[in-house]
């Protein structure tokens, strides 16, 4: 079978990827043509259009590219058209993928939602898109099944790909096989992971803070997860001189070996806590795409962590509370032993429960491939 998949950011490239190696094993003549990165490609898809070039954040933003995002609205329905695929196969991103979804269903393609964007959270009125152009929705947060049960979308929860993608690391794992620089034999002070997103916009507003807040705790090493669609010496203009060392494509190594960690809302707060991993939740937006925002959201928090729990298991600092002051009172408490860290830390193992456990791409593509296989 024929199948496109349109992924626009890191996260989607993992899941991507993950789903792709499914795919490829349910179907061994599968075609697959992409929008996404290096994890899909290498995955076997191929990808005609990288994540790094889709990466536009905010109200303001958007207007200022609004003729590249055009015209990557035309090459994508022009690529589609000339494809004819069995499928579309849309993950997350949905300011783009909601008017494929829209192209694809007058075209009479099939078109599948895997991992929903987050319309419980704003705009729940793009439900009605859904529910119009979108043949099958697959949800991997658990509270996502109820909500979608309110607007009469039926939906498939298939559990969390984080957990495989995690798991798939600690099986993979190599004693040793690690950057020198996260391992550290020759430093025994505690890592303090700084993930300060993977987006410039991102990046330019958290990361200052997280190296600011560090130099006061010289009992521990930090170290960043570097994003791959970035460059070192955009990261090193942010320091300020701060000597903290970026490494790039081992996030998972450096979770994996860290204390504690601060962390730029999004998927990366939900790897760390899968690592179990202690952290601080950040975000600075815009100002005028902050009060928009914060006007629309219909959530109590930020954070996933926070949203599946329902409950406030690991802090949010959010646009003016993001100061360093409020990140080096955080962050002492969560890096030493005591209560707060270890209730996030009994929370974490909750939260594992239910996301639904290892499996969750495998029994994607399963459901995918029985239902394109009935038609």
């Amino acid at each position: 079978m024929r199948y496109y998949i349109i992924a626009g950011e890191p996260s989607g490239d993992l899941h991507g990827g993950n789903l792709i190696r499914e795919l490829h094993r349910l179907d061994p003549e599968a075609e697959i043509r992409a929008w996404g990165g290096e994890l899909m490609q290498s995955a076997g898809a191929e990808v005609v259009k990288h994540y790094r070039d889709l990466a536009f954040m905010g109200f303001a933003e958007v207007v200022a590219n609004l003729p590249a995002i055009l015209r990557n609205f035309k090459f994508c329905r022009k690529d589609i058209e000339s494809f004819r695929p069995d499928v579309l196969i849309l993950i997350d991103y949905p300011g783009f993928n909601l008017r494929m979804a829209e192209f694809a269903h007058k075209e009479g393609i099939k078109v599948f939602y895997y991992i929903s964007p987050q319309i419980w959270a704003w705009k729940q009125s793009r439900v009605k898109k859904v529910r119009a152009y979108v043949d099958e929705m697959y949800v991997i947060l658990p509270f996502e099944k109820d909500f979608y049960r309110k607007f009469g979308v039926d939906v498939h929860f298939v559990g969390h790909p984080l957990i495989d993608a995690v798991d798939n690391y600690h099986g993979a794992l190599i004693p040793g096989g690690d950057d020198a620089l996260i391992s550290a034999a020759d430093d025994p002070r505690p890592l303090v992971a700084l993930l300060p997103g993977s987006r410039k916009q991102e990046i330019s507003k958290m990361l200052p803070l997280m190296a600011a807040a560090a130099r006061d705790f010289p009992d521990y090493r930090f170290v960043i997860a570097g994003a791959p669609s970035q460059e070192a010496e955009y990261y090193a203009s942010l320091l300020g001189g701060a000597d903290i060392p970026v490494i790039f494509g081992k996030t998972y190594a450096i979770l994996s070996r860290a204390h504690a960690a601060l962390v730029t809302s999004g998927t990366a707060t939900l790897e760390t806590a899968i690592f179990k991993v202690p952290q601080i939740v950040c975000y600075r937006g815009g100002s005028i795409s902050y009060m928009l925002a914060k006007n629309l959201v219909k959530v109590k928090y930020i954070s996933l962590v926070n949203l599946i729990m329902d409950a406030e298991v690991v802090p949010e600092l959010i646009q003016s509370k993001l100061s360093v002051e409020n990140l080096k009172r955080e962050l002492a408490v969560i890096a030493s032993p005591g209560e707060r860290r270890r209730a996030m830390l009994e929370a974490y193992d909750r939260l594992y429960d239910k996301l639904g456990g290892v499996g969750a791409s495998a029994r994607t593509a399963e459901r995918m491939l029985k239902s394109l296989r009935k038609d």
